[in-house]
């Protein structure tokens, strides 16, 4: 009997996975409404006596504590990248009753009130303390991961203007922050011009400061001098691999990979010789996190 128990532990272990997987989505889209521990036990179909307990087990941090995260999480996002967002409207959308009671939680999580992060945010603080999030959302983009549709299609040729972030990958949201200042300044809406991103580096095989990734909008409008350092520059005709991802950004390698580990060696196509090519249809924290939506090309040689 000893000898056959470890045989039926992986089985176990995705079975327990993939309930709770039900309970981070449906935290993740509901971060407005009450999240009460026994409501997200019987998502789960689990014991509420061990609810928590599993929880934890699984993803390194409470269930309460993972709301805190997820919540304040999509507040500092708010407040980093949409400033015609009052806090009302985000203290709300965090769950709290007033922006009273959301600005004393908020500073005492990021040690900046959310007046201050929204003018100078501190990306380091922010980073470390968002980490366990991720990691948790990490695990449960693994069990999920498989082999996405893939379609062979011609990107066209598409002149865009361009904002390029060289450096830390942890301090782009400071780059976002000024092509978003442009871009409505210049009155081109992500409704309207397409937002594309070039992915020149990796951020987990590049080192910080060499680390560069170009924030695009497709427009044709004259560029002249600015402080922010726009430049246009032109995507080429390309033949590209797409791929559809939804979910949060740090799963995005979950989408890419299979490309290149399992459709590349089945099909016989190589990668070409130009970086991959982001299209955001849809970015938190417009949407929740498991909602963003972005369709991904590898040009292909």
């Amino acid at each position: 009997m000893q000898n056959d128990a470890p045989k039926h532990r992986p089985q176990h272990q995705n079975r327990h996975l993939t309930r709770f997987t039900r309970v981070i989505d449906h935290i993740d889209a509901n971060l407005s409404d009450p999240l009460d521990g026994e409501i997200l036990a019987d998502i789960a179909a689990y014991s509420r006596f061990h609810f928590h307990r599993q929880f934890a087990a699984l993803f390194g941090l409470g269930v309460g504590r993972y709301v805190q995260l997820a919540r304040f999480h999509r507040a500092a996002q708010q407040l980093a990248f949409r400033p015609q967002k009052s806090v009302l409207t985000i203290a709300l959308e965090c769950g709290f009753e007033s922006p009273e009671a959301f600005s004393k939680a908020f500073k005492k999580w990021h040690g900046q009130s959310p007046s201050d992060f929204r003018q100078t945010p501190n990306w380091d603080k922010a980073r470390a303390l968002y980490q366990p999030l991720i990691d948790a959302r990490h695990i449960t983009a693994r069990k999920g991961m498989t082999m996405p549709h893939v379609e062979i299609i011609d990107f066209p040729q598409t002149r865009v203007a361009t904002l390029r972030h060289h450096g830390d990958p942890a301090f782009v949201g400071d780059s976002i922050r000024r092509f978003i200042a442009w871009r409505k300044r210049h009155a081109l809406p992500p409704h309207k011009y397409a937002t594309y991103n070039i992915v020149h580096s990796n951020p987990n095989e590049t080192p910080p400061d060499a680390f560069m990734f170009d924030l695009c909008v497709a427009t044709r409008i004259t560029i002249n001098q600015n402080p922010e350092g726009i430049f246009e520059q032109t995507i080429p005709s390309l033949r590209c691999a797409r791929v559809r991802h939804t979910g949060p950004d740090h799963t995005l390698n979950d989408t890419i990979l299979p490309v290149f580990a399992h459709w590349m060696p089945q099909t016989g196509e190589n990668a070409g010789d130009y970086p991959i090519i982001f299209h955001r249809l849809s970015l938190f924290p417009d949407v929740v996190a498991p909602q963003a939506t972005t369709d991904i090309y590898i040009p292909l040689a």
